[in-house]
């Protein structure tokens, strides 16, 4: 119960208590004070302080109310001071009808404003009324105060004192007052309220103390001049007050404007600086320089970035939040300055992504083709080496004309020789297609030293084709002698053919076992396996024509000694020997178990690289549901949640939290996507989840959580503004989750005019038109509950407006049409004085004084669109 309350049930319990007694004594008081000429003497002397509080405005006061007012001058002047009016000009003469004419002019501006000159009307009833109210509910804390009437209750001079102590608390020390001086309290109120309120004497102390029943008429007289003294103060810092608040608002509005623009500035730049750096897709010329940019992207998304999408977010909701203070103190909605509107950033943002997405992907197929290329450089070098070695000396013997003085037998072994020269010759054919082959693939790559590439490939190719030149201009010279030669050692001849192709066997053979081989999975490094297994399974049959070569060699060996032919010790038809064929076949045989390490070597990496990928993927699959399944629970907790909004922020706020802490699985997975990358391993079969999209999920769960805490506190911001209930708020959500069919946290058009018809709207086409322009002001289709709740609050609480700040600066100005700079400081504080001051602009009125400042065009400026 208030103090009011409390005053008031303790006055009518009085009063039922006591009424007979109360009622019997009031008309004998009545009675008595009819009789009394003391009254009658009150009454005049009252009444006339009360004139001259009014009158000395005018320079003037009265002395006698019966002589001063008789020719009705004084009187038309105390009635113009009062009502701010000028009444008829009066009649100068002395004559009584002249008089007469001044008093009837004065009565009848009385009787124009609707005063009863007669009687106690409701009228005048309800104003008693009002004033007794307005006293008890502002002297109802204070002790041993009672007010129930204008006469009794005010004889101890407490009410009084109260009155002045609740408004003016500077003026009197209620604490030191004492109910049993009544005299002394009556006469500080009288002594204070003269010096520093501006309101005359009109009562004695003694008067009142001394009367059983002061007159009530007097004591309303007196007390009303209290009342108009402190409403005015009142109403003027009610004005201020109202004032300061709007100041507030758009102070506050425009800090956020400011804080907005550099924000977005800030933002919108680094993102421009960005783009280049992501659109550069100038390939370096190694794998060190590449793998460096790649740690360099690393960095920038590790590093650069979460801090910028975390400044994107907090732009959307600084945005919205100002968005929604902005409606919530009917001002328009901010517009920023072009090019920062949160679509132009988002904009910003998608091109930034775009270029960042193909960003990685290119530098992973760069990195690919550098290892390549290294790769194909080496490969190139080796065939080169090998073929190079084998191509010294040929085309010497080629030119050579040694058929000219050879034997018939030397001549038939040349001629041998040479079809042994063509095998061989045929046999190196494809290698230097490879070579070529080879070249071409690092010219199409873009290799870095592609010229030396093409100058070496085509040396060989020239130095090739010189050699097919040599080797048919000899054939040619050879068959034209070889009519002259009869017989050729046959089993030199078997010898030289068995054995050349073997040698080109275990060339072809050392050459497979020494090649270099480049693999990224299990599969691709088994198929080798496979490969060299069954090129080892072919040893045996291998070992078998060695064997049979080394035996017609042998069998040679046998014959000379059983003929006794001396063999010169050389092959006529062939430079091979059997030591050749045994020295390549255990360099073979040395090479098969350094190519089994090899291999196996490269499956422990690749099991290595496996289990990196098993690693990976048993985080990322569970780390991707989880990030769906919260933003799936995000989707529905801004409708689904119960309790207040106090209630609901605290739980989104550990529901931020948790998934805050959720951070460190992301990092333990980066560290091992990173792991990945420098082992170079570009699939992952054993999941569907790639690091950006865990980074992209990442991002889009922070920013939504924070959305959604955001949307709660706009809503804190709406309720508290709009002076919205819990219980409002409370059925507005339940209606919007009723037609919320989908649980998506929106609302389709037909859903919503539904939702509005059970909340008793009574709606038409135009009027439902009319509504969906304000709750969906982008046609998308949806009404979202955001909308929903903006639009119910603005149904049911009211708003500021420019015409209230004008009415309330008016009051600060006295009712001028302008404010002057020392009534600005006078009423407001500093910092808001100020503000007004450097903002208005000078009054151009008719009535302008010096220094007047236009508070009209400011009071609509502050409900006009923000210059920011």
């Amino acid at each position: 119960m208030t103090a009011v309350e409390t005053q008031m049930t303790y006055a009518n319990s009085y009063t039922i208590t006591h009424e007979e007694t109360y009622m019997t004594q009031e008309e004998d008081w009545d009675r008595d004070l009819l009789l009394d000429p003391a009254w009658e003497k009150q009454q005049r002397k009252t009444f006339t302080a009360w004139c001259n509080s009014h009158l000395r405005k005018a320079g003037t006061q009265i002395e006698n109310i019966e002589e001063d007012f008789r020719n009705g001058l004084k009187l038309m002047l105390l009635l113009e001071v009062i009502s701010g009016e000028r009444l008829p000009k009066p009649d100068k003469g002395k004559m009584r009808f002249h008089k007469i004419a001044n008093v009837n002019k004065a009565l009848d501006f009385i009787c124009s404003k609707g005063v009863k000159l007669v009687s106690i009307g409701a009228e005048e009833t309800s104003a008693k009324e009002g004033l007794l109210l307005w006293c008890q509910r502002k002297t109802a804390p204070y002790r041993n105060v009672n007010v129930q009437n204008f006469h009794i209750s005010w004889k101890d001079g407490l009410a009084l004192c109260a009155l002045i102590h609740r408004h003016r608390p500077d003026l009197i020390d209620y604490s030191k007052l004492r109910k049993d001086d009544p005299v002394g309290n009556l006469n500080t109120a009288f002594e204070v309220a003269e010096k520093f309120l501006d309101i005359p004497k009109m009562l004695d102390a003694e008067d009142i103390v001394n009367t059983p029943k002061p007159d009530e008429k007097a004591i309303m007289t007196y007390v009303s001049c209290f009342y108009h003294a402190f409403a005015g103060a009142e109403q003027a810092e009610t004005a201020a007050n109202r004032i300061c608040k709007v100041l507030a608002v758009n102070q506050e509005n425009e800090k956020l404007m400011e804080e907005y623009e550099k924000l977005a500035s800030e933002l919108l730049e680094w993102i421009r600086r960005t783009i280049p750096w992501l659109e550069n897709r100038v390939a370096e010329q190694t794998m060190r320089a590449m793998q460096q940019k790649l740690e360099d992207f690393r960095d920038y998304r590790r590093v650069h970035k979460p801090p910028r999408v975390q400044e994107k977010c907090q732009l959307e909701i600084n945005f919205n939040t100002l968005q929604t203070k902005l409606r919530l103190s009917n001002r328009p909605a901010f517009m920023p300055s072009e090019g920062k509107m949160v679509s132009d950033i988002a904009n910003a943002w998608k091109g930034l992504e775009q270029v960042e997405k193909g960003y990685e992907e290119w530098l992973l197929t760069e990195i690919r083709r550098l290892e390549r290329l290294d790769h194909l450089a080496e490969k190139f070098k080796q065939k080169c080496a090998m073929h190079e070695s084998w191509t010294g000396g040929k085309e010497e013997l080629l030119s050579q004309k040694d058929y000219e003085s050879a034997s018939l037998m030397e001549i038939r072994a040349l001629m041998r020789k040479h079809e042994a020269f063509e095998s061989d010759l045929a046999a190196h054919q494809d290698r230097v297609e490879q070579i070529a082959a080879i070249a071409q693939e690092l010219n199409e790559l873009d290799y870095h030293d592609a010229a030396t590439v093409n100058a070496r490939c085509q040396g060989i190719c020239d130095q090739w084709d010189n050699l097919g030149t040599l080797t048919q201009k000899r054939r040619d010279s050879l068959e034209r002698v070889e009519k002259l030669w009869e017989t050729i050692d046959q089993l030199y001849l078997e010898f030289a053919k068995r054995a050349a192709p073997f040698n080109n066997w275990m060339d072809g053979a050392m050459e497979d076992l020494q090649d270099m081989f480049i693999v990224h999975s299990i599969e691709e490094i088994q198929s080798l396996i496979t490969a060299h297994d069954q090129f080892k399974a072919t040893l045996p049959e291998a070992d078998k024509e060695r064997m049979a070569t080394i035996g017609i060699h042998n069998e040679i060996l046998k014959i000379a000694q059983t003929y006794g032919i001396k063999l010169s010790g050389i092959n006529p038809y062939t430079n091979l020997s059997p030591q050749d064929i045994g020295t390549k076949w255990d360099t073979v045989k040395h090479l098969v178990p350094l190519r089994d390490q090899m291999l196996q070597e490269e499956v422990a990496r690749q099991q290595a690289n496996e289990r990196l990928r098993r690693q990976f993927a048993a985080q990322a699959n569970i780390i991707g549901p989880w990030i769906q399944t919260k933003m799936e629970e995000i989707s529905h907790v801004s409708v689904d949640i119960a309790g207040s909004l106090e209630e609901q922020m605290n739980s989104l706020k550990q529901y931020e939290q948790n998934i805050i802490n959720y951070k460190s699985n992301i990092d333990k997975l980066e560290g091992d996507h990173q792991l990945s990358q420098e082992s170079l391993i570009f699939d992952n079969k054993h999941t569907n989840y790639t690091m950006e999209h865990v980074r992209v999920g990442w991002e889009q769960l922070l920013t939504t959580i924070a959305r959604t805490i955001n949307e709660v506190e706009n809503q804190i911001l709406t309720r508290d503004a709009k002076g919205i209930s819990q219980e409002q708020l409370n059925e507005f959500r339940a209606s919007f989750n009723h037609f919320d069919r989908k649980r998506n946290g929106m609302m389709d058009p037909d859903d919503f005019r539904a939702c509005l018809i059970s909340m008793g709207y009574d709606l038409g086409e135009v009027e439902f038109a009319r509504i969906m322009t304000l709750v969906d002001p982008n046609n998308t289709g949806v009404v979202t509950f955001q909308a929903f709740i903006d639009f119910m609050t603005r149904e049911t609480a009211e708003t500021d407006t420019a015409e209230q700040v004008m009415a309330s600066f008016k009051i600060l100005a006295s009712d001028k049409s302008y404010i002057t700079v020392d009534e600005l400081r006078r009423e407001l504080p500093p910092d808001q004085a100020e503000y007004c001051i450097s903002r208005m602009t000078r009054y151009v009125g008719p009535d302008a004084a010096p220094g007047a400042l236009d508070y009209i065009s400011f009071s609509s400026a502050l409900y006009g669109e923000s210059d920011l």
